[in-house]
């Protein structure tokens, strides 16, 4: 982009993660012109975005506003990954929570996706045991079982939908934006990029992931907290079909707090400990994983999955989750600018949502609202507290 340029735009989105990818596609498809940038590349290694599978499911205790929001976006993924010719970026491997008697969650995840109509099958310990011999269950464990959920390709699911935004209209650019003066309000004109352009617009989304406390300081740096997450890929025994689908499922182990997915494209078994861990930058965090955290997997797969005590290690990667204090979205306006809004929190469990996410944000920057994803205050900026109490999962 030349440096002396200066374009104008219905909309700028600033950030190429699955929810600024999402928000700059249906924008375009109702008929907005959208820039969208960012300062990597999407779903770049640095990214909350980045790697290469998430789960979506869609049991969420007792929080029906996310089992609606993601029985909302897995159609919306899979339309979006069909146009683009890619149907291997969702794999249906289904979705087991492994839960102990009297789990308060696991029973409110039950009465949510009941109400919500969503398809599920709940499993006593003695079918689980006949069903899945490879994993070792406590006595007093029982499952619930979504069989059309599974995993989206994070990486190269964001890379489609920047491409399908391109396709329909929109442009994209790598450039890395600056923020506007913490003083300024009123309306904001253009923003200004490293490489000194500067970029006109109607309106300004502002979809920065880890990056939002460090663009917004004085508003968000004691409302967003980036945490270390820490995940595994463990090479299985050769010929071994156990741990691959449609033996294995996706699968949370509550009572652990671990979660992980079946060996996907002979990438090997993934693990991740989903406890939050220390606050660090995203620009600056070391990416190799700690020994501390390879021993606590190593530790965990050996209890639970003992034929693979000693597998070893193919692939880490360190990320990090950008979390609220509840664990809800943001997705709300600027409060000192009318046409700036703010989309992330993500909050390790947003990736699913991503067309979720860009409908709502759609709606609310073009001033209409979306029958399907009515407004809910729990995204606005004013329920965001400054001290950590996650409640969502």
């Amino acid at each position: 982009m030349n440096s002396t340029a200066t374009n104008t735009h219905d909309v700028v989105v600033i950030g190429a993660g699955v929810f600024g990818a999402w928000t700059a596609y249906t924008l375009r498809q109702r008929g907005a012109t959208v820039l969208l940038l960012d300062s990597y590349g999407p779903a770049n290694a640095r990214a909350s975005s980045g790697g290469e599978s998430r789960i979506i499911r869609m049991g969420y205790g007792a929080d029906e506003v996310y089992t609606r929001w993601s029985m909302h976006a897995l159609p919306l993924w899979k339309e979006l990954f069909a146009q683009a010719g890619r149907s291997e970026l969702f794999q249906q491997t289904g979705v087991l929570w492994i839960a102990h008697e009297g789990e308060p969650y696991a029973l409110a995840t039950l009465a949510s996706l009941a109400h919500a109509r969503a398809q599920f099958e709940k499993f006593s310990c003695a079918q689980l045991c006949s069903r899945y011999p490879q994993i070792v269950f406590d006595s007093d464990s029982w499952g619930i079982f979504e069989p059309h959920s599974g995993v989206l390709m994070a990486r190269r699911a964001v890379q489609a939908v920047v491409a399908q935004a391109r396709a329909i209209g929109a442009q994209y650019a790598i450039e890395s934006a600056i923020a506007p003066a913490p003083a300024a309000k009123g309306r904001l004109g253009e923003v200004k990029t490293s490489s000194g352009a500067a970029i006109s617009a109607g309106a300004f989304v502002f979809a920065c992931g880890p990056w939002l406390p460090k663009m917004f300081p004085e508003l968000l740096g004691n409302r967003i907290f980036p945490t270390r997450q820490e995940l595994f890929f463990f090479g299985v025994p050769p010929g071994d079909s156990r741990f691959a689908p449609p033996a294995m499922p996706t699968w949370l182990q509550m009572r652990d707090e671990f979660y992980g997915m079946p060996d996907l494209e002979s990438r090997g078994f993934k693990i991740a400990h989903d406890h939050h861990g220390p606050l660090v930058d995203p620009d600056m965090q070391s990416r190799t994983a700690s020994a501390d955290a390879v021993s606590a997997a190593k530790e965990f797969l050996a209890r639970r999955f003992p034929a693979l005590n000693d597998a070893p290690v193919v692939e880490s990667r360190v990320c990090q989750y950008e979390n609220t204090s509840s664990g809800d979205f943001l997705i709300d306006q600027h409060p000192a600018f009318e046409n700036v809004w703010l989309v992330g929190g993500g909050s390790g469990h947003g990736f699913k949502h991503g067309p979720s996410v860009g409908e709502y944000a759609a709606a609310r920057v073009m001033g209409t609202t979306s029958a399907a994803l009515p407004l809910d205050p729990r995204f606005s900026l004013a329920t965001k507290q400054t001290m950590q109490k996650r409640a969502v999962f």
